[in-house]
C-alpha cells in the first residue's frame, strides 16, 4: 500500500500480495476438500448422471436417488459408486486448496493499512477473483471427472470402456480434442466463480455477525457445531442461487452429446426441458453438497488455527 492508502502498483503489488501468503491456508483447504469428497462421492456421482439426463437413449433411466444408487451398485458395487473418484479427490482437493489460498492472500492484500473491515461486495469480488484463479488451474480434472463418471456399466462393456483411468482420460482428451477439450466448459465455470464468492460472502458475514451477536471479537474461533451451521447456510444460500450454470457445465463435458457452446446448451435445454432440465441433480447436490461444505469448512478452520498456531510458537 502507498502512504495514501492506495495498492501499489507492479511488481511491488505482487510482493505485498505474496508477503500474505500463507501454506497453512492451502493444507487446510486441502485436507478439507480430500476428506468431504471421499465422503460423499457418490452422491456427486448421482447429481451428475441427474444433470445431464436429456433423454438420450444410451443413457440409464433412474427413478430417483436411492434407485439411482442402487441400480449403479447392482451393476458395479462399490467401484461403480466411486467412478471418477481419483480426479474428483484431486480438484477438490486442489481447488479448496488453492481457493483458500488465494482468497486469504487477497483478502489480506486488500486489508493492509486499513482499519475498517472489508465490505460485503469487496469479500465476494476477493472470493471471485480467487474462484478464477483457481479455476484456470482445476478446470481439466473436472472434465476428467465429468467424462469418467458418464461411463455407464451394463450399456459398455467393461473392456471396451473409452477411458480407463483420470491419467488415461486426460491424455486421450488431449490428443483428440487438444487444450480445448481441456477447458471444455470453462466459460460457465467462471460464472460458477459466483457460487463460491456468494458462499465465501455469506460465511464470512454471518461469522462475523454472529460472533458480535454474541459479543464476541469478530475473529474469535467458533466451535464446530458453529462452523457447521454457518458453513450449511452458506452453502444452501449459495447452491440455491447458481445451480444451473453446473448443469450447463456437465452437459458442456459430457462425451455422449455435442454442443457448439454455453447459448447452444441454454437453448436445446430450454427447448426440450424447460426451466426444470436447468435444476435436474438438485436434491442429490443439496444432499452432497451442504455435508461436504461443513465437513471442508470444520476441517480447514480447526487445521488452520492449528498451523498457524504452531507458526506463532516458533517465532
Amino acid at each position: 500500500m502507498t502512504g495514501q492508502g492506495q495498492p501499489a502498483s507492479g511488481s511491488s503489488a505482487w510482493t505485498t500480495m505474496f508477503r500474505h501468503v500463507r501454506y497453512e491456508n492451502l493444507v487446510a483447504g486441502v485436507s478439507g476438500g480430500v476428506l468431504s469428497n471421499l465422503a460423499l462421492h457418490p452422491l456427486d456421482l448421482v447429481k451428475i448422471r441427474f444433470a445431464v439426463s436429456d433423454g438420450l437413449e444410451l443413457r440409464p433411466k433412474y427413478k430417483g436417488i436411492l434407485h439411482c444408487l442402487t441400480t449403479i451398485w447392482k451393476l458395479d458395487g462399490l467401484r461403480g459408486l466411486y467412478q471418477g473418484v481419483t480426479p474428483n479427490v484431486w480438484g477438490a482437493g486442489l481447488s479448496w486448496g488453492l481457493y483458500f489460498f488465494f482468497y486469504n492472500a487477497i483478502k489480506s492484500y486488500k486489508t493492509e493499512g486499513r482499519a475498517e473491515r472489508l465490505e460485503a461486495t469487496e469479500y465476494l469480488i476477493s472470493a471471485a477473483e480467487a474462484g478464477a484463479m483457481t479455476l484456470c488451474i482445476t478446470n481439466p480434472l473436472w472434465v476428467t471427472k465429468t467424462r469418467l463418471m458418464l461411463q455407464y456399466d451394463g450399456v459398455v462393456n467393461a473392456s471396451q470402456r473409452q477411458y480407463k483411468g483420470m491419467f488415461d482420460t486426460l491424455v486421450k482428451i488431449y490428443k483428440y480434442e487438444g487444450v480445448r477439450g481441456l477447458y471444455k466448459g470453462f466459460v460457465p465455470g467462471l460464472f460458477g466463480t459466483s457460487h463460491g464468492a456468494l458462499q465465501f460472502m455469506a460465511y464470512e458475514l454471518l461469522k462475523l455477525k454472529y460472533n458480535q451477536h454474541i459479543n464476541r471479537l469478530p475473529e474469535a474461533q467458533l466451535s464446530t457445531v458453529e462452523y457447521i451451521s454457518v458453513a450449511a447456510l452458506s452453502k444452501i444460500f449459495a447452491v440455491a442461487a447458481t445451480y444451473p450454470y453446473q448443469v450447463v457445465r456437465a452437459r458442456l463435458q459430457d462425451q455422449h452429446m455435442s454442443y457448439s457452446g454455453v447459448l447452444d446448451v441454454i437453448t436445446k435445454t430450454w427447448r426440450k426441458e424447460s426451466i426444470g432440465g436447468f435444476y435436474k441433480g438438485i436434491a442429490p447436490n443439496l444432499i452432497r453438497v451442504t455435508p461436504a461444505c461443513c465437513i471442508t469448512f470444520v476441517v480447514y478452520e480447526n487445521v488452520s488455527h492449528f498451523l498457524l498456531g504452531l507458526r506463532e510458537k516458533k517465532m
